[in-house]
């Protein structure tokens, strides 16, 4: 199994609103590019939030072949939608991991 880990730093003013939009509406929609089984969402502590609070969202995907499924068809298109919607209000750093037991 390999997991897709976004981790974003989101802005406080926007919080409450951008974990909504996570939940509600960008969540269902990269779960249902049929890439991932499912999805988690961490928020990560012992940092400093002052600025706002930072998250871990951790998708999973039975295959290197669904990941790259998604990177290739979907990935950009789902990134400049978040880009368009919240501007420069979040950062996010995307790391690939493989579980190993």
């Amino acid at each position: 199994m390999f997991i897709y880990n976004v981790t974003l730093k989101v802005q406080d003013a926007i919080k409450d609103e951008w974990l909504n939009w996570l939940k509600e509406e960008h969540l269902p929609e990269v779960l249902g590019t049929g890439c991932f089984s499912g999805a988690t969402i961490l928020q990560i502590l012992e940092l400093d939030n002052t600025e706002g609070p930072t998250y871990a969202i951790q998708y999973r995907a039975e295959s290197k072949a669904l990941y790259n499924r998604y990177i290739e068809q979907f990935a950009d298109d789902m990134r400049q939608r978040s880009y368009e919607k919240w501007g420069d209000r979040f950062i996010a750093f995307r790391t690939l991991m493989q579980v190993v037991h």
